[in-house]
């Protein structure tokens, strides 16, 4: 399939001088680094994970590195294939080599020559040189059960995968809930099979489409191309000229390609890569919609220092000290939209996953978003401080109460009496910090995020499976889900601490930041120098430096965040930007009540989603 494979030397124009970068490694993700004077030649788009073959014969991956998926072998190959928990390699010998997951024998390849490979989810596929197919890993849908008979070529999806015939007949076989495998009659140049669905190209160039079309990806555009990249819900094609063009789910910008010549083009689930024919690799699609780059004012706010702050999945918002409120970023669900207002409305500002609210000075609390768990339909009445969540909020009471609304499939919009002088919503779970300085956390405990440690804090921030408090000692304690290390604050003192989905940062006495957890590579790295508040998102932070200047930071990248060896010269600066961010001045208190609500975002959504994707 095309997000899982674009193998294959690819005749390519042009030299692209490509320069040797080290990059951060971790089990999490992983950027590679180009050794000098080489180029890619072939592209291949796994479930984020790009690998791509270089002019020396090596492999180079980036993106996703839970199991390994991006840890190449040495040596040279011909062809290469990314899928979801693993990837393969095709040596110059002909032998097949797969790197990655193994609960599957994914990687368990059968021994003897082959002329092509093709990764999945969970299983792969690899071309005889007699034209046989042979499968190997996970078959719970048949799906290594290749059919007899000659193909010339193969092209693996999630849990199905489609052959094409040397008559030029299209013949799928596995996983067929969606009628992904019913190929229609007639002759095919090429083949690729993606989640739920397949694309063909017709020996006239047309993209013919079969299976889930519940996004629009099997309408494909008319008119001719070269190669198509099937992803989840959405495809790209080549054209002749030279030109993408991509069609169905664009919820991420996965569908706005860019313009200009490539030589391949890959699709992953929310993303989509294409080859340059420099050599230059260039992503669009899901993070391109985090901005770093900080608006410098719009009509919608006036100019002035800025109070505050607020990360939340994929947008940001800004709240001056003249009390308008300003976001940017992704907007599907009119999260970005916030109130146009004369000076002195809002008092405080918090970005959930999908929406945002406002405290007004008068104490109302005001939302704008997605709203079809009611997270928009603030109660009435007064509160002192709001937390915007996944699909919740809570709020905090002039008495001292804490007041929820908004989706409650787990008792997080149920929180405890009594009274509280702080309160941080997550993803699931929310937490709150007593008068007397204990935490007590509600909500969703899988990962006991909600079990919180005794003792005395004097801030407290919920994030997706994660929690952390600062205690009054300087130090900072988490707990819950530690994938990535995200809970193993490091020692020393700090001011402020912000927790986001699979990592943390928090704010050094010194004014530095330290951030822990889910690598950092690239452009993904906290700016330098003296700072006086953070804000942690899901996929991006930002800090406010002791001028008053803003830099944001991409924190999860993965398979869009190229590396910089590979990336097309006007792409190769990392995005920030400038402008006031989190409370200054008398506005210290009034910071730290948004910076809580920054760290509460609701954000484990969009992972599942993408992880609901492999199923």
């Amino acid at each position: 399939m095309g997000w899982r494979v674009l193998a294959g030397w690819l005749a390519l124009a042009g030299l692209f001088a490509l320069v040797s970068v080290a990059f951060g490694v971790s089990s999490g993700w992983k950027s590679a680094a180009a050794q000098p004077s080489e180029r890619a030649v072939a592209l291949s788009f796994g479930n984020g994970v790009v690998c791509v073959l270089l002019d020396s014969g090596e492999i180079e991956c980036w993106g996703s590195n839970d199991w390994g998926q991006t840890n190449a072998p040495a040596g040279r190959f011909s062809a290469v294939s990314a899928g979801g928990f693993h990837s393969c390699g095709l040596r110059h010998s002909g032998a097949v080599e797969c790197w990655g997951e193994h609960p599957w024998a994914n990687t368990d390849v059968p021994a003897g020559r082959f002329s092509a490979v093709s990764a999945g989810d969970f299983h792969s596929c690899g071309l005889r040189e007699t034209g046989a197919v042979e499968c190997w890993g996970n078959d719970d849908r048949g799906e290594t059960d290749a059919p007899a008979g000659r193909f010339t070529t193969v092209s693996v999806g999630s849990r199905h995968n489609c052959g094409l015939r040397e008559t030029g007949a299209v013949e799928c076989w596995g996983r067929n809930s969606w009628g992904q495998t019913d190929a229609p009659a007639g002759s095919f140049s090429a083949v690729d099979a993606g989640w739920r669905h397949s694309c063909g190209i017709r020996d006239s160039g047309a993209v013919e489409c079969w299976g889930s079309n519940d996004w629009g990806q099997t309408d494909a555009p008319g008119g001719r191309f070269t190669t198509v990249g099937v992803g989840s819900r959405h495809n790209c094609g080549l054209r002749e000229t030279g030109a993408v063009e991509c069609w169905g789910e664009n919820d991420y910008g996965q569908t706005d390609a860019p313009g200009g010549r490539f030589s391949a083009v890959g699709v992953g689930g929310s993303r989509s890569c294409g080859l340059r024919e420099t050599g230059a690799v260039e992503c669009w699609g899901w993070n391109e919609y985090v901005r770093t780059d900080v608006p410098e004012g719009t009509r919608a706010t006036l100019p002035g220092p800025v109070a505050a702050v607020s990360a939340g999945g994929l947008h940001s918002c800004r709240l001056r000290e003249i009390g308008t409120i300003e976001c940017w970023g992704r907007n599907q669900d009119g999260q970005s939209d916030a109130p146009i207002a004369p000076r002195g409305t809002f008092s405080a500002v918090s970005a959930g996953w999908a929406h945002s609210c406002g405290l007004r000075g008068t104490g109302a609390v005001w939302c704008w978003g997605r709203n079809a768990s009611g997270q928009r339909d603030a109660p009435g009445g007064t509160f002192g401080m709001v937390s915007a969540g996944g699909r919740h909020n809570c709020g905090l009471r002039e008495t001292g109460a804490v007041e929820c609304w908004g989706a409650n499939r787990y008792g997080q919009t149920d929180p405890p009496s009594g009274t509280f002088r702080a309160v941080s919503a997550g993803e699931y779970h929310n937490c709150g910090l007593r008068e007397l300085g204990a935490v007590e956390c509600w909500g969703v405990n899988d990962w006991g995020q909600s079990d919180a440690p005794d003792g005395v804090f004097s801030t407290v921030s919920s994030g997706v499976r994660h929690s952390c408090g600062l205690r009054e000692s300087g130090d900072i304690e988490c707990w819950g889900w530690n994938s990535d290390g995200q809970t193993d604050a490091p020692p020393g003192r700090f001011s402020a601490v912000s927790a986001g989905f699979s990592y943390t940062c928090g704010l050094r006495e010194s004014g530095e930041i330290e951030c822990w957890g889910y690598t950092f590579g690239g452009q993904a790295q906290p700016p330098a120098g003296r700072h006086t508040a953070l804000s942690a998102g899901h996929y991006h932070a930002c800090a406010l430096g002791e001028d008053g200047t803003a830099a944001c930071w991409i924190i999860d990248n993965r398979a869009t965040n190229v590396p910089a060896s590979l990336r097309p010269p006007t792409l190769a600066a990392p995005a920030t930007g400038s402008g006031g961010l989190l409370g200054r001045g008398a506005s210290a208190q009034r910071a730290s009540l948004a910076a809580l609500g920054a760290a509460t975002l609701s954000l484990l959504a969009l992972a599942l989603l993408q992880r609901s994707r492999r199923q």
